[in-house]
C-alpha cells in the first residue's frame, strides 16, 4: 500500500522530533561540605550511562542521542574533586555523546534524571560522593559572628562545670538545584531563607548557654532525611526548618509555624505545603521512601511522638515562635499548625517548621528580601527560643543550673526578659507598642534597663489573616 505525499510529510514531521538529538547546553556545579553536584541542562530527555576509570581517575557518562554546546570554561572547580569537564561525539554516525569528568581522587557517583520544573528543563544530575572527609574551607563555612558579640562560639560542653550549651539546629530549606519557591522578581526562597538562617544563628550564638549548628551553610541540596541526621550528630535540643514558601493563590499571605501531625494536615494550606516540601527529595535522587524505611521509622515516629513529650515539646515552642514572630509580621493563623513534613520526623528533638511568609506574594516577597525584614524575623525567632528553654531548660545545661541556683528569671506571657544587646527601643519595636506605653508600664523614667530585668509588655495588636 502505498503512503500519499500529505501521510508522509505529517509522518517525517511526527519523527523529526524522535530523532533530533537533545542539546547540553548549560552545566552548573555545587560543592557541599561531603559531596559535589554537577547538573547538566539538557533541551530534551535522554538516556545515559555512567562508568568510572582509575590511573588516572575519571568518570565516563554517555547519553544517547545528544550534543554538547555547554561552555564549561567558567566552572568553579577549586575544592572539588573535578579537575576538568571534555566531551566528544561516539557511535555511528556520531550522534551520541560521551562525557568524561577528570577527577583528582576517587569519588562514589551517583546519577539520576529530573524532568523540568519551573526554572529548569530537563536535567542531568551527577553527585560525586567524597570518599574521605574534606578539609575545612573558608568559602563554607558559616559567616563568623561580628567581633561585637558578647560572646564566641563555644563548645558544647565546658571542662571547667561540666555545663552544656542549648544546641539549636537551624535548617535553611532547599538549597543549590532545589531553589525552593519563585517568588515576585524572580526572589528565591533558598536565599531568603539561608540569610535568615545566618542571621539567626549569630542571634543564638551571642546568648549565654546557647549554641546554633546551621544544617546548610551555603548554596547546596541535602535530602530531607539527612537534614536530621545532621541536627542529631550536633546533640541538637531544637529542629528550626526555615521557609518562605508559595501557595496556589498569591494572596495568601502571613507567617506560619508548623509542627508535626500523625493524623492529617489541620488546613488545606498545611497539607498542599507539606506535600510540596516532601516533593523536594526528588531532586536528591530519593524518588520515594521504601516500605521497609517507612515502617521502620515512620511506625517508631509516629508512636514516639504521640506517647512521649517530644510533640507536645514541639507545639510549645512552636507556638512561642509564632506568638513572637506575629510581633512584627503578620500571621497566617494564629495558632500552630501540623502536618506530615518529612523534615519533621524526628523521633527525639523537638521540631518547628517556619514559614516565614508567602514568597507568591508580591507585597511579602519585596519584604522578604530585605535585610531589615530577614534580621527583625531571626530577631523574633530568636526571642521565642530563648523565652522557650528560659522556661524549660534542659537537664545538664547552662541554663538549668541558673534555674536550680535561683539565678535565672523567666518571664511569663505579657512579660519580656531583658537579655545583652536589647534596648528599650528594640523592644517597643518588637512587641509593636510605643516607648511611652512601655515606660509608663513599667514606671520607667528614661530608657535604662538591666540584663535580667523582667519587663510588663502592655497590649498591642497584631494583623493575622483567618
Amino acid at each position: 500500500m502505498r503512503l500519499s505525499l500529505v501521510a508522509l510529510v505529517w509522518l517525517s514531521m511526527l519523527l523529526v522530533p524522535a530523532l533530533q538529538a537533545a542539546e547540553v547546553n548549560n552545566v552548573r556545579l555545587w560543592r557541599a561540605p561531603d559531596n559535589t553536584r554537577l547538573v547538566f541542562d539538557l533541551t530534551g530527555p535522554a538516556d545515559h550511562s555512567l562508568f568510572t576509570l582509575s590511573s588516572p581517575e575519571r568518570i565516563v557518562i554517555d547519553i544517547n542521542n545528544a550534543r554538547f554546546t555547554a561552555d564549561t570554561r567558567a566552572l568553579a572547580l577549586d575544592n572539588t574533586p573535578l579537575t576538568g569537564v571534555r566531551s566528544a561525539p561516539r557511535g555511528d554516525g556520531d550522534r551520541d555523546l560521551r562525557v568524561v569528568l577528570d577527577l583528582n581522587k576517587a569519588v562514589n557517583p551517583r546519577s539520576f534524571t529530573l524532568a523540568p520544573n519551573q526554572q529548569y528543563g530537563h536535567r542531568l544530575v551527577i553527585d560525586l560522593y567524597d570518599q574521605e572527609p574534606p578539609a575545612p574551607t573558608a568559602n563554607l563555612q558559616t559567616p563568623p559572628t561580628p567581633s561585637a558579640s558578647p560572646l564566641p562560639q563555644q563548645p558544647a560542653r565546658t571542662a571547667s562545670t561540666g555545663q552544656r550549651d542549648i544546641v539549636v539546629a537551624l535548617d535553611a530549606g532547599h538549597g543549590g538545584e532545589d531553589p525552593g519557591a519563585i517568588g515576585f522578581k524572580g526572589a528565591r526562597e533558598k536565599d531568603v531563607v539561608l540569610q535568615i538562617s545566618r542571621d539567626l544563628k549569630a542571634l543564638i550564638d551571642a546568648e549565654p548557654g546557647f549554641r546554633a549548628e546551621l544544617v546548610r551553610t551555603g548554596d547546596y541540596f541535602i535530602p530531607l532525611r539527612r537534614r536530621t541526621e545532621i541536627a542529631r550528630k550536633h546533640n541538637a535540643d531544637l529542629f528550626v526548618s526555615i521557609h518562605a514558601d508559595a501557595f496556589t493563590r498569591t494572596s495568601a499571605f502571613g507567617a506560619s509555624v508548623f509542627a508535626l501531625s500523625d493524623r492529617g494536615a489541620t488546613s488545606e494550606t498545611a497539607r498542599l505545603l507539606a506535600d510540596r516540601e516532601n516533593r523536594s527529595d526528588l531532586i536528591g535522587g530519593v524518588g520515594g521512601v521504601s516500605l521497609d524505611n517507612r515502617d521502620q521509622v515512620l511506625a517508631s515516629v509516629l508512636l514516639d511522638l504521640s506517647m512521649t513529650a517530644t510533640l507536645a515539646a514541639s507545639l510549645d515552642v512552636g507556638q512561642q515562635v509564632l506568638n513572637s514572630i506575629g510581633k512584627i509580621t503578620p500571621l497566617h493563623k494564629r495558632r500552630v499548625e501540623q502536618a506530615g513534613f518529612m523534615v519533621l520526623k524526628s523521633p527525639d528533638i523537638p521540631s518547628i517548621l517556619v514559614e516565614t511568609g508567602f514568597i507568591s506574594n508580591p507585597g511579602e516577597a519585596q519584604k522578604l528580601v530585605t535585610r531589615s525584614h530577614q534580621q527583625a524575623l531571626a530577631r523574633a525567632m530568636h526571642a521565642g527560643i530563648r523565652d522557650y528553654f528560659q522556661r524549660n531548660p534542659p537537664p545538664g545545661t547552662r541554663l538549668a543550673a541558673l534555674r536550680d541556683s535561683g539565678q535565672l528569671k523567666a518571664s511569663a506571657p505579657g512579660e519580656h526578659l531583658v537579655a545583652r544587646g536589647d534596648t528599650l527601643s528594640l523592644i517597643a519595636t518588637r512587641y509593636n507598642v510605643s516607648l511611652a506605653s512601655l515606660r509608663q508600664a513599667n514606671n520607667l523614667r528614661n530608657d535604662s534597663i538591666r540584663v535580667g530585668q523582667v519587663l510588663k509588655i502592655p497590649p498591642s495588636s497584631m494583623l493575622v489573616q483567618n
